[in-house]
């Protein structure tokens, strides 16, 4: 005989109530006592359709049953992301596809070492499907997320905790940290589903301004393809120059050790200060069905922050803006520059990048509302015109001079008056010179007294008398009488 896997049996073939069972695998194996599982189904506000229950508690047992570090499930993050990338057509790579992208990279760093002072990188270019792109940089969307995905997790799973009934709370006794598991479940679930959308939008590792992937250079053929369609342009043409794109990113990120950490750091810093809307997670638990998880998706989706930022948000969001415009511009001018006697379709493809890159596209938009972080650069046509008057200021290698410390970066003002940027650092340097000069001084024997600090001291010398038959302090002068 059959069993029915809704409608579970015990050894003596008889029907077993699912939420009974639930419960009593919850509970290591422990009876339920004298707690009717209808009455508690009631209580709770759960359907009693024992087959609705049962697929009900099977989807909640998976998220809470799941292994998880800390409060977000990373590892459901993962499978999602996975299951999500590879839903919709994800080839994998074919050996002519790396050749190409092997190819058009490596073509694109000879174009760079006539526009760039910073030398070539070394890296072998990859080509990546999708599910390749999420298994090598989901750890840095882990580092980046973490913080907001922490607090939302937790938020969400106090907010359920808050809002069972009583006879629900007393029925989990010990089993209340697996459904604590449950918050990070569910958001562990919807930021995989973003990263896995994510993959099917960006055309490179660096597509979205981030180092996501340490030291690699790489291109996803099958966005490539996608990114080219309805733009009536050669497909090699398009290839190069996204090629170019990657290939000026890596090269910055190579050369500049610190930019890295600097760009990674500015956009945790901004996450760390985001504020979760408590009333409105509450509102979500309230209406929580367990039994419709794309409810719960759709829910997450619409964001959970509060729209008002501290003062000490807003200057990170600033400092992030700016790095990430500048990291931006600079590719941006660099990529012209290298493939605009080259390329007849360079001009086209640039503003295709430029506005591709202001508005972004569906998935950023759904992970933006997810953990509230913008990866757009906000300024990047502000940003290029720097760097470009810079370069005819300084020339190539002055212009790329600025990237040697993060103090010598421009500023958010900088942006707004590119022309006055070379005014001000010189006022700076020449501070910052000054000060040098009279540490150095001081350091090879102090400063040379002036001669009438000079003069005054040996006056007070004589003065004071030092032991040899000088007159001191005490010895009344011509004219003055003895002091008693």
């Amino acid at each position: 005989m059959t069993s029915n896997p809704l409608n579970p049996s015990n050894g003596d073939e008889e029907p077993q109530d699912p939420l009974a069972e639930m419960l009593k695998n919850l509970m290591g194996g422990k009876g339920m006592g004298n707690i009717d599982p209808a009455e508690l189904a009631k209580a709770a506000g759960l359907p009693d359709d024992p087959n609705l229950l049962a697929q009900m508690f099977s989807q909640v047992q998976a998220m809470m049953s799941a292994s998880s570090e800390g409060p977000v499930n990373w590892q459901l993050a993962h499978e999602n992301a996975r299951r999500v990338a590879a839903s919709g057509s994800d080839p994998s790579v074919t050996a002519q596809q790396s050749r190409e992208v092997d190819e058009a990279l490596r073509l694109a760093e000879l174009w760079l070492d006539q526009v760039t002072g910073l030398p070539a990188t070394g890296l072998i270019g990859r080509a990546w499907s999708r599910a390749e792109w999420v298994e090598e940089t989901l750890g840095t969307w882990k580092r980046l997320t973490e913080p907001v995905a922490n607090s939302i997790a937790n938020a969400l799973s106090t907010a359920m905790t808050e809002q069972m009934p009583e006879e629900m709370k007393a029925m989990m006794g010990g089993a209340s940290s697996m459904l604590q598991n449950m918050g990070g479940a569910i958001f562990g679930m919807q930021l995989g589903q973003a990263i896995g959308a994510l993959s099917a939008e960006v055309v490179s590792s660096t597509d979205i301004g981030v180092p996501l992937a340490d030291l690699e250079m790489a291109l996803l053929p099958s966005n490539v393809a996608k990114f080219g369609e309805g733009l009536s342009l050669p497909e090699n043409d398009i290839r190069l120059f996204l090629a170019v794109r990657e290939a000026a990113h890596a090269r910055l990120f190579v050369q500049v050790p610190w930019l890295r950490g600097h760009l990674l750091g500015a956009i945790e810093a901004y996450a760390r200060g985001i504020h979760i809307d408590t009333s409105k997670i509450e509102e979500l638990a309230r209406e929580l069905d367990p039994g419709n998880p794309e409810g719960i998706q759709e829910a997450l989706s619409q964001g959970v922050f509060m729209p008002q930022r501290t003062p000490a948000q807003e200057q990170a969001l600033e400092k992030l803006e700016t790095a990430l415009a500048l990291v931006e511009g600079w590719v941006d001018e660099l990529s012209w520059a290298a493939t605009e006697k080259l390329l007849p379709s360079a001009a086209a493809l640039r503003e295709t990048v430029r506005r591709r890159r202001a508005t972004g596209g569906p998935a950023e938009h759904a992970f933006s509302s997810l953990v509230g972080l913008e990866l757009r650069p906000r300024r990047l046509r502000e940003a290029a015109a720097l760097w470009a008057s810079l370069k005819d200021e300084r020339g190539v290698d002055g212009r790329d001079a600025i990237w040697q410390h993060p103090d010598l970066l421009p500023t958010a003002e900088d942006l707004e008056d590119p022309k006055g940027f070379s005014q001000r650092r010189q006022l700076a340097e020449a501070s910052d010179s000054e000060v040098d000069d009279a540490l150095q001084k001081l350091l090879n024997g102090g400063f040379d007294e002036p001669e009438d600090t000079q003069a005054a001291a040996d006056d007070t010398g004589k003065a004071d008398g030092d032991g040899d038959g000088g007159t001191g302090d005490d010895t009344p002068g011509e004219g003055e009488n003895p002091k008693p």
